[in-house]
């Protein structure tokens, strides 16, 4: 596990700290002839070797560097493909994490990666996702009726509302699985405190019945998938 997490804070420091923005620019403008990309992955590799600090490990380093190559490679040549520009990004770091993970369980990756999967809590990871997207449909079925009295200014950024709300019933599911019921409390006064001035501007009764109401229905069910899963 120390392999992997010394490979992983290397990556970390050399793709997120180390690379200076006219890096990454320079980069898609030149692809493979990019003097950056060269100096990118032997920074990489330099990165690994020091954080590993032993010289027998080598050709992990290597390996890793090697393939980082790859990977970084085929992202510059890939990038006209997708509209999504994050889309490409999480690939990319999706697939650096997996080949850090291989090289640094090799000699046991069957056996290591079963045992992380028969040791994952499912019923947390149910109570996550069912917070995320099922939350929100079940929330948008239930408001429906109330949506469509509901005049929108379209001054808000394109799902906001949705985003935020996954993000709230994350933070108040992990507030219970951690016992800190008072944190929840701080979190609906502060996203109060927030609506607050916008409501008091707008004056609209519907517009804030609408928003309370929404708001303990959001609370509600990342409560009840919070009490599903600690009793």
């Amino acid at each position: 596990m120390l392999i992997f997490i010394r490979l992983l804070l290397a990556h970390l420091i050399g793709d997120f700290i180390l690379q200076p923005t006219r890096w990454v620019l320079h980069k898609q403008s030149n692809k493979i002839t990019s003097k950056f990309f060269y100096l990118h992955i032997l920074l990489h590799f330099a990165l690994y070797m020091l954080l590993l600090w032993d010289l027998s490990l080598w050709k992990i380093a290597v390996t890793v560097t090697v393939l980082h190559f790859i990977i970084d490679l085929l992202k510059l040549y890939f990038d006209g493909l997708f509209k999504n520009k994050s889309i490409l990004f999480f690939i990319d770091q999706a697939l650096h994490i997996l080949v850090i993970y291989c090289c640094a369980f090799y000699t046991d990756l069957y056996a290591h990666t079963l045992a992380l999967f028969e040791n994952l809590d499912w019923y947390l990871i149910t109570a996550i996702v069912f917070v995320t997207y099922p939350a929100s449909i079940i929330m948008s079925k239930i408001l429906e009726g109330m949506s469509n009295q509901i005049e929108t200014d379209h001054k808000s950024l394109p799902n906001a509302g949705k985003y935020i709300g996954i993000i709230e019933r994350l933070f108040v599911l992990i507030f219970i699985v951690i016992g800190r019921w008072e944190v929840i409390g701080l979190l609906i006064a502060a996203k109060s405190v927030f609506r607050f001035n916008d409501l008091k501007e707008r004056n609209n009764r519907k517009l804030t019945e609408y928003i309370l109401i929404g708001t303990l229905v959001s609370f509600g069910l990342a409560i009840l998938a919070g009490l599903l899963y600690i009793s």
